[in-house]
């Protein structure tokens, strides 16, 4: 019964009578099912609202513990999509805020070398 084939609930029936279990035994293995399934699905709930809270993201983020090089190469990154973005605006007064920042970054990145 343990494979991937589908099983009929006479199937399931004909194997809990031959355990002799009993209609208090099949009672009380019901229970625990239950109480485990209500159980995982608490926990299933609990944790998609907790990850999604602010508060979980930032101990996460803070629990990888990047060097000043990973953290300048992230800033890096993101300096360079928001360039993008900005010059296709033609906004280029924040192209010219984007640039002094990516300085920055290169100058620690140089430094790291």
């Amino acid at each position: 019964m343990t494979d991937n084939k589908r099983i009929t609930n006479k199937q399931i029936l004909d194997k809990i009578n031959d355990l002799k279990v009993g209609e208090e035994g099949l009672n009380l293995l019901a229970i625990k099912i239950v109480s485990r399934m209500v159980k995982l699905k608490s926990m299933e709930d609990w944790f998609s609202h907790v990850s999604k809270a602010d508060i979980a993201w930032s101990t996460a983020y803070q629990d990888l513990e990047l060097t000043e090089e990973e953290e300048a190469l992230g800033e890096a990154a993101k300096l360079m999509t928001l360039m993008n973005l900005f010059q296709e605006e033609e906004a280029y007064e924040k192209c010219a805020i984007i640039k002094g920042r990516m300085d920055e970054v290169n100058r620690i990145l140089r430094k790291k070398k």
